[in-house]
């Protein structure tokens, strides 16, 4: 079951010559992409690749690690690709507990340094040139995969783990239905089509980077493959989104929007995106800076984890947006979203409680970790018998029409005098200051164990903005719980690979610094 991928074969059979790929070394049309998607499947299969077998696939970001991602499934395999980028230990740790049984990766890729095999190792370079002198089989009327196995929706589709950001990285086991739908409904709900020019800007090893990827594809559009290093600056990218005429951006964080937007020609530059996909952080203040007017087309808010294949529910973002609550909206296809008491009980519209997701997308759970998995994946009481929810740990609040509201993490909270404190509500008032370009609040303790504010903040100097004018400029909107105490001045707002602010990198700097 991988209707998404027969849904590009369909394109490449009704314009086999529309550009699919746009790389560095020229581009690759759907009719090459699809045949060379297939051959490699079939290669692969003969070489042990098929259902419920992991494949750890290390290859450089390119047209050969799209084919080979797309010929793990075909083949009825799941994969589990590796940011090359990343230390050999987490590489290692990475493979270990995601299962794999085999390394896909080509000679100058291992040569660079020590990868881990946990069983064959199949040479891209070796499968490529065996596949290319076996013909593609046909069935009666014409071209096509009756020999690709039946493998059912419930199979493994690939393997991703956690962020580590509240805790180990864990394996996530994500099953071929759940990406199946999702992936589609990308397409659909955004309304992409061939028209559809979209960056692949999420790095390998994290599961944005698949819907960056795959949603292009399956609508028919085409696929911008970059230099990493061509997206880490801000005028690299903005000049990698105009020289290739890029109108969708699927895999940005708010921390990254935040960071394009105080460039002094952020508007001119932007101004041919038609989408841009949101996710990973909260949005709000990327909202209360103003700089949702310097997007022109559609801007979406995705929230979902991990576990639950990358999204569970979607907000259309207004042009003239609301910026008193991070609104993520109602669940995609496939999905639910309900909000639960601490003994499991659905609160009533206006409480707040935990998120908890149900649906297809719902992971299967994480790999060696059955307590975990009995802890975080629950019977779903509204869903059909079998299937189960996922306790986000999120805590949100649903409005009467329904939309529902993010509010931080519940294990995350921050706890002011009594008052329960959002930090994402006092960047956004920090950013609105003119001269600020950056800011991250972080939660910190005294002596005596009091929790008080300090905000990490980019742009003027404190001699061009004084701690007090700073002050001044938040008394406007903010009561005085919400004040931080310290103001640390920063040359940029460090980021972890997903693109998300670092913030323990933050405290760390901070404390090193004193006050």
């Amino acid at each position: 079951m991988v209707r998404f991928l027969d849904d590009i074969r369909e394109h490449a059979e009704r314009r086999p010559t529309a550009v699919a790929l746009r790389t560095p070394d020229g581009p690759v049309s759907y009719g090459r992409f699809v045949e060379r998607v297939e051959r490699l499947a079939r290669a692969r299969a003969a070489r042990g690749v098929g259902p419920e077998r992991v494949c750890a696939i290390a290859l450089d970001p390119g047209a050969d690690s799209v084919v080979a991602v797309a010929a793990v499934l075909r083949a009825g395999g799941a994969f589990l690709t590796l940011d090359l980028t990343q230390p050999a230990q987490r590489l290692a740790a990475a493979v270990e507990s995601g299962g794999a049984e085999m390394l896909l990766t080509r000679g100058a890729v291992a040569r660079r340094g020590a990868l881990p095999a946990p069983g064959p190792v199949l040479d891209l370079d070796d499968l490529t040139a065996e596949a290319e002198r076996e013909p593609v089989p046909e069935a009666a009327g014409g071209p096509a995969a009756a020999w690709w196995p039946e493998v059912p929706g419930a199979a493994l589709a690939y393997v991703s783990h956690t962020s580590g950001s509240t805790g180990t990285p864990n394996a996530v086991l994500i099953e071929r239905a759940g990406l199946d739908s999702y992936l589609r409904f990308v397409a659909r709900d955004y309304a992409m089509g061939d028209w559809s020019v979209a960056l692949q800007v999420a790095p390998a090893g994290y599961d944005a980077s698949i819907r960056d990827t795959f949603a292009p594809l399956v609508a028919g559009g085409t696929l911008v493959l970059t230099d990493r290093a061509s997206l880490l600056r801000a005028d690299d990218f903005l000049s990698t989104v105009e020289r290739n005429g890029v109108n969708t951006l699927l895999s940005v964080t708010p921390s990254f929007l935040t960071f394009l937007s105080q460039q002094d020609d952020a508007a001119e530059r932007l101004r041919g995106l038609r989408l841009v996909v949101c996710s990973g952080e909260s949005l709000l203040p990327f909202l209360t800076s103003g700089a949702r007017k310097l997007l022109p087309g559609v801007l979406v808010n995705q929230y979902g984890p991990t576990e639950c294949t990358m999204t569970a529910t979607r907000h259309r973002v207004a042009e003239e947006p609301e910026v008193g609550a991070d609104v993520v909206g109602a669940a995609i296809d496939g999905m639910s979203a309900r909000l639960a008491s601490p003994d499991g009980v659905t609160v009533a519209a206006g409480q707040v409680g935990e998120i908890v997701l149900g649906g297809v997308g719902v992971a299967r759970g994480y790999r060696g970790n059955p307590v975990l998995t009995a802890d975080r994946f629950r019977p779903d009481p509204l869903g059909p018998p079998g299937s189960r929810e996922y306790r986000t740990g999120d805590l949100g609040r649903l409005r009467p029409d329904g939309t529902l509201e993010y509010l931080g993490r519940s294990d995350r909270q921050i706890k002011i005098r009594g008052y329960r404190v959002d930090p994402s509500e006092v960047e956004g008032a920090l950013l609105t200051h003119p001269r600020i370009t950056g800011a991250v609040v972080t939660a910190d303790a005294d002596d005596r164990g009091r929790v008080f504010l300090s905000a990490h903040l980019t742009g003027a100097s404190p001699q061009e903005v004084t701690d007090a004018e700073l002050r001044r400029h938040l008394a406007e909107t903010l009561p005085a719980h919400m004040m931080p105490r310290r103001f640390h001045r920063i040359g940029r707002v460090p980021t972890t690979t997903t693109g998300k602010a670092d913030r323990s990198a933050l405290r760390a700097a901070a404390s090193g610094a004193g006050t």
